[in-house]
């Protein structure tokens, strides 16, 4: 029986996604004997033709030949996993979205007609359907680890869906909002990273997006967040910038930096 065929794909991005999979190290000893690599430069240029069984997309779209190649993917993918606050919400770079594009070229570039560049930094889903997104800036190892295993088990990926906050309290770390009055989004922000930042005292920076908003009517009360905020120091327009951040494309933190610009109005 031939083993399922993964390929890792990379758009606009870091590649530190892709080198969180490479991370693995003694698992990936253990997942070389259950998976075929059919596409991953990262670690070779050895490659094999689709279909591929599933599919790990980094980056967000951000050139036009990113859309006619991020439809080849899907098409012959079985299953399309995104990686990444990029690929999940635009990422880092998505921040150019702001402002126009000729704006930032003109800066950064001697010779910014040689770009071949779209206006917005997008997302994945927002080009083809996604069958799970893996939340990260970048993505946790554990987690990675626990799709691809379900994968191969053919089962759902238990992955987390409440915020950093029980992360926090799992770990025992006294909460630094209300011990220190610093500045975090843990409340609203999807656990995953095992809460490292408010582990050193740091608040959280809301890497890995959004809480998801339930059927039910729960999630991400980023409005209630803002008197917090800037109570512990941030002005408006520093509210705005920390939602922004790693995940400005997410739509709920979207929302939240414009009721803060709002606000400043």
């Amino acid at each position: 029986m031939t083993a399922p065929r993964l390929a890792v794909w990379k758009f606009s991005s870091c590649d530190g996604c892709q080198l969180t999979l490479l991370d693995l190290e003694d698992e990936l000893i253990s997942l070389s004997g259950e998976l075929e690599i059919g596409f991953f430069l990262e670690a070779t240029s050895d490659t094999l033709p689709p279909p591929y069984d599933l599919s790990l997309v980094e980056g967000s779209v951000a050139a036009d030949a990113d859309l006619e190649r991020i439809r080849w993917i899907r098409e012959q993918s079985r299953h399309l996993v995104t990686i990444g606050a990029c690929a999940t919400a635009g990422g880092v770079q998505a921040l150019r979205n702001l402002s126009p594009l000729p704006e930032y070229q003109s800066v950064v570039y001697a010779r910014p007609d040689y770009l071949d560049s779209l206006d917005d930094s997008t997302p994945i889903s927002a080009h083809v359907p996604v069958d799970l997104e893996l939340r990260g800036c970048p993505i946790d190892k554990r987690q990675l680890l626990e799709v691809i295993t379900a994968f191969l088990a053919d089962r759902k990926p238990d992955v987390p869906t409440h915020s950093v906050c029980f992360e926090c309290k799992l770990r025992g770390t006294t909460c630094v909002t209300v011990a220190h009055g610093t500045p975090c989004l843990g409340p609203v922000t999807q656990a995953g990273c095992g809460a490292i930042c408010p582990a050193y005292a740091r608040g959280c920076y809301g890497c890995f997006g959004p809480v998801p908003t339930t059927p039910g009517g729960g999630g991400p009360n980023t409005r209630a967040m803002l008197p917090l905020l800037r109570r512990d120091g941030l002005s408006e327009a520093d509210i705005a910038r920390l939602y922004r951040t790693f995940n400005a494309e997410a739509p709920e933190f979207a929302e939240a930096a414009r009721q803060a610009e709002e606000e400043t109005g």
